[in-house]
């Protein structure tokens, strides 16, 4: 059986064996049986998605041919703004605001005749790794809805292992793609940073911040990747992606290639996530390729570095919040300060808060060089040690997460343990580097075990051929029928 869900379901619609609007509309049926126990969506938009099958549907009717993404049903991270459509980050600050322009992202799968499903759940302003501190409540895992989804992309994961979407678009600005990608066993790639614009992303750490697909096959993430890793001008930072489509380069193998293993990433793994590892470097040997141990004691710097400044951007960023020129704002104040300060008070979050606070903190007079300017400094020596890292390999392999999906409410009760699921996925971020989540395992609750392979800056193929070539030699992937969730 083919492993990719949207050429399978490309080929059906080519080949009049589905309409557009028929595949849609099971797909719209499904969220309404499932979405109540997801909580997957926090806006469904069932017109805009027949509108482009109908568009679809009338193309194939006069013998055109679609595109790969054409007609395929998706959704997109609650972050990402739609014109016309709610665009609320998760947050009682921005709960009725409806942007007036698209993404760049959402603008090319327009243009593509995506069809659209709707918003789904995140962690609110993307700080979290659970999608718990949503102002609509957290997305639940489709593998067990006693645990968690992962954050902060948490209901594009949910919406995808639970098949009610076929792909969607996440944001990753610590792990938010891989994360929840891994506790749901599947796939999440977090692009280069500059590969994917960031334009009509609303902004947590502008920084760290990438857009990225979660998919339940490699070659769908490859897909989806080489269709918005385009250059935009709108974004200062964005140069698209680099050299071939990697759909091209799929098939390579790994023959020959050096997968590097640094002992740091082994550290502080529960023993099942650090066996499913080990054996996935095993896999590897077999299809040829060698595998390198080495040092990166730079590691142990990314989780403070990675607070620190993405808590600093976010203290700036979120600054715009102030019920004076969109969103939420508070009833009773006596004066303008007094407002805005009870705008800010009941509109953010917790976590919302407490990152902020501490974004302040760091950027103020007499800390800013003991913290913000001593992380930026670490954050080059960071970068440098990855640089040192792919002189000896061509590809890095990690675990994802050192654990598997906590239970619900579990965030709450432990926050520290929350912030360490990120301990693996931070460094990417530090660092800008391409990097792809995949499912190698499971622990004794059935629960998904994830691996990332990490990749040189603009080099997304040899992750994702390298990815492309594990899921091919195992069985470390699934695939459901139109509305079947596991």
């Amino acid at each position: 059986m083919n492993k990719s869900k949207i050429a399978s379901l490309h080929d059906m619609l080519q080949n009049k064996e589905i309409s557009c609007a028929e595949l849609t509309e099971k797909y719209i049926e499904a969220i309404d049986r499932d979405n109540g126990s997801l909580n997957a969506y926090v806006t469904v938009t069932p017109e805009t998605a027949m509108e482009s099958a109908k568009t679809v549907d009338k193309k194939i009717a006069d013998g055109k041919e679609i595109g790969l993404l054409e007609g395929i049903p998706m959704t997109l991270k609650d972050n990402i703004s739609t014109d016309g459509i709610k665009t609320t980050c998760c947050s009682k600050i921005l709960e009725d605001y409806v942007p007036i322009y698209d993404a760049t992202v959402w603008d090319i799968l327009k243009k593509q005749n995506a069809v659209l499903l709707g918003k789904t759940n995140m962690d609110e302003f993307a700080m979290g790794s659970s999608c718990e501190t949503s102002y609509f409540g957290g997305a639940k895992n489709p593998h067990s809805l006693s645990h968690v989804a992962g954050g902060s992309s948490g209901g594009v994961a949910s919406a995808v292992g639970g098949n009610i979407a076929v792909y969607g678009l996440g944001s990753d600005t610590g792990g938010s793609i891989r994360q929840p990608a891994s506790f749901c066993g599947i796939v999440g790639l977090k692009p280069t940073y500059g590969a994917v614009s960031r334009y009509g992303l609303i902004a947590y750490a502008s920084s760290f911040d990438q857009i990225g697909p979660i998919t339940t096959s490699v070659e769908d993430a490859a897909a989806v990747f080489d269709a918005i890793s385009l250059h935009d001008e709108r974004d200062s930072t964005s140069q698209g992606r680099r050299g071939a489509p990697v759909c091209s380069t799929l098939k390579d193998g790994v023959k020959g290639t050096k997968i590097g293993i640094a002992k740091e990433y082994l550290e502080s793994l529960r023993d099942d996530v650090k066996k499913a590892v080990l054996d996935a470097a095993e896999v590897y040997k077999s299809l040829g390729a060698e595998i390198v141990y080495f040092d990166l004691p730079a590691l142990k710097f990314a989780l403070p570095v990675y607070y620190i400044l993405a808590c600093a951007e976010a203290s700036s960023n979120l600054g715009r919040y102030d019920g004076i020129r969109y969103g939420f704002k508070a009833d009773n104040y006596l004066n303008v300060n007094d407002m805005i300060k009870k705008t800010r008070s009941q509109g953010f979050g917790e976590e919302v808060k407490k990152r902020i606070l501490l974004g302040t903190y760091v950027l103020s007079s007499g800390y800013y060089d003991a913290y913000y300017k001593k992380a930026q400094n670490l954050r080059g020596t960071i970068v440098n040690a990855f640089k040192d890292a792919f002189t000896k390999c061509d590809v890095i392999l990690a675990p994802t997460v050192p654990m598997t999906a906590f239970e619900n409410g579990h965030a709450a009760d432990d926050p520290i343990e929350t912030y360490m699921t990120d301990i693996c996925t931070v460094p990417v971020n530090i660092a800008g580097l391409p990097a792809v989540s995949l499912p190698c395992g499971a622990d004794d609750k059935g629960l998904p075990i994830g691996m990332q392979l990490i990749g040189n800056t603009f080099d997304e193929s040899a992750i994702l051929r390298a990815a492309y070539s594990y899921e091919n030699a195992t069985d470390m992937y699934r695939t459901a029928d139109f509305g079947v969730r596991p």
